[in-house]
């Protein structure tokens, strides 16, 4: 009797696929906001002078970046390792009750999560730790969500058919033992109301580190946030999805794993390079500044190897959007883990901290990298997710210029914007006072921020544009999954 192939159980995946791209419509839409008042102050009070508390730059902020990290991004890594996991390990998840329960109160309690992040941040309720403004009964909270997890992948891990440990699933692992590290670190704080025998808002807290201390973990933990939150992940999906998509194995398993324990390794000693010039310790910052320079070699082991993933098949790129979205991440990866060591360096953050610079490097990185890296995992498991055809190729092709060209706009107007920022701030005249003053700066870089929303504008108009692609696909002619299957990732 034949072995029936496994139907694996796409449920939760679908719940979170779902909710990441309704999370990134938010999130940049916010984003796209900041930047227009950026450059055009007065759009604060676009829904009037009673609701401008809600609407101003304080309250935003931390909105934009939270709903895109911990939001846009985690729903979306969340969601592949659901589909990944099982068809890597060779394991449904209907074959167990227990991950199936996990998987679903998974996802309703990040919901639930996510609509009080949401109402407490609008509501200026903070910690004002930049990445991890939650207060402590929210962070009770996500302890909770990230074990359901970890528990969600030792569970199919446990039960799996395939004995190896594809290295996605190395990656998934990294991801997830190296945030509860650092969210549990990092988010140590005393609950006031407790403290002070009943006195103030009963959610209140102050972190159990002071001055510098509280600096130093905060900066640990919000480095290793892009590590582990926007880099690990993402490379456990390309990993698996160029390989799945493009029919060609991985150039170098090997080099796979000699990245993997490269970045384990040399990332989580880099966070130091964000306190260059302040109270931290000096050997504290020249070692954030050296692993920052060693970070290149790891990361562009990594990034070769999904470019080398491809040789003699680049005409793969020009036919596929989607693939064409994987490679030009990886190229934008490429750009911005070289971008970051060199800002890290001592003499030249002496310029670029605090400018737009940063700003810039933040986004060739988020935009480009992890953007479309989600971007095409979602292209490529949302046929298999609703067993449907991509509604439209040619919608995926201009959404990918446009956005391209919106990455562009941003990073370079932001890469003048910084660098002039950082030499009009330190330019004397000959008797040694500052040459400019701060509103200077101000009036030069208004087109340049201009530019930015411009730039932003266009990335979340053809975000747009994919949500509708993805949505029109849930409604297309009905497929058979034989139609949609590539070569295994594994290779041949």
């Amino acid at each position: 009797m034949e072995d029936r192939p496994l139907e694996y159980d796409y449920s939760v995946t679908r719940l979170f696929l779902i909710f990441a791209i309704f999370l990134g419509i938010t999130g940049m839409l916010v984003g796209v906001l900041l930047a227009w008042q950026m450059a055009y102050p007065g759009v604060n009070t676009f829904l009037g002078e009673g609701l401008a508390e809600y609407t101003n730059f304080s309250r935003l902020r931390p909105l934009h970046t939270n709903a895109i990290i911990y939001g846009f991004v985690l729903s979306s890594v969340w969601a592949s390792w659901y589909y990944v996991g099982q068809r890597v390990l060779k394991v449904s998840m209907a074959e167990s009750k227990t991950l199936m329960i996990l998987g679903k109160v998974h996802f309703w309690l990040y919901f639930g999560a996510a609509f009080v992040i949401v109402v407490s941040l609008l509501a200026g309720v903070t910690t004002s730790k930049e990445y991890s403004e939650f207060e402590w009964p929210l962070d009770l909270g996500i302890t909770v969500i990230w074990l359901l997890w970890g528990c969600g992948i030792a569970g199919l891990i446990a039960i799996r058919r395939e004995k190896t440990l594809y290295i996605s699933i190395w990656y998934y692992i990294a991801t997830f033992l190296a945030v509860a590290m650092l969210h549990l670190f990092n988010n140590l704080e005393i609950p006031t109301y407790f403290a002070s025998g009943g006195v103030g808002a009963w959610y209140h807290s102050v972190s159990m580190y002071a001055g510098t201390n509280d600096a130093l973990v905060q900066w640990w933990f919000g480095h290793n946030a892009v590590a582990f939150v926007l880099t690990t992940p993402i490379i456990a999906m390309i990993y698996y999805f160029l390989p799945k998509e493009s029919g060609q194995a991985i150039y170098s398993y090997k080099l796979s794993l000699l990245s993997f324990w490269g970045l384990m390794f040399v990332y989580l000693w880099a966070g130091g390079h964000h306190l260059l010039y302040s109270t931290v310790p000096d050997w504290v910052q020249t070692m954030g500044s050296v692993f920052s320079v060693i970070l290149i070699l790891p990361s562009w082991g990594s990034a070769i190897n999904m470019l080398l993933t491809m040789k003699g098949e680049w005409q793969q790129v020009a036919a596929s959007p989607l693939i064409k979205f994987m490679i030009l991440g990886s190229t934008f990866y490429m750009f911005s883990t070289l971008e970051g060591p060199i800002q890290a360096i001592k003499s030249v953050n002496a310029i670029a901290h605090f400018t737009d610079w940063i700003v810039g490097h933040v986004h060739d990185g988020a935009l480009g990298w992890v953007g479309f890296m989600v971007i095409a995992a979602i292209y490529h498991m949302a046929p298999r997710l609703f067993k449907r055809e991509i509604y439209s190729k040619s919608l995926m092709a201009t959404q990918f210029w446009i956005q391209t060209l919106g990455i562009v706009l941003y990073f370079t107007s932001m890469w003048i914007a910084g660098i002039t920022q950082g030499m009009m701030w330190r330019a004397h005249d000959q008797f040694g006072n500052l040459a400019y003053s701060f509103i200077d700066t101000v009036t030069v870089l208004h087109p340049y921020y201009t530019i930015r929303a411009v730039g932003g504008t266009l990335y979340l108009i053809g975000f747009i544009m994919f949500a509708y692609n993805i949505y029109k696909t849930t409604t297309a002619r009905p497929v058979e999954e034989s139609e949609l299957q590539n070569a295994s990732p594994m290779g041949a």
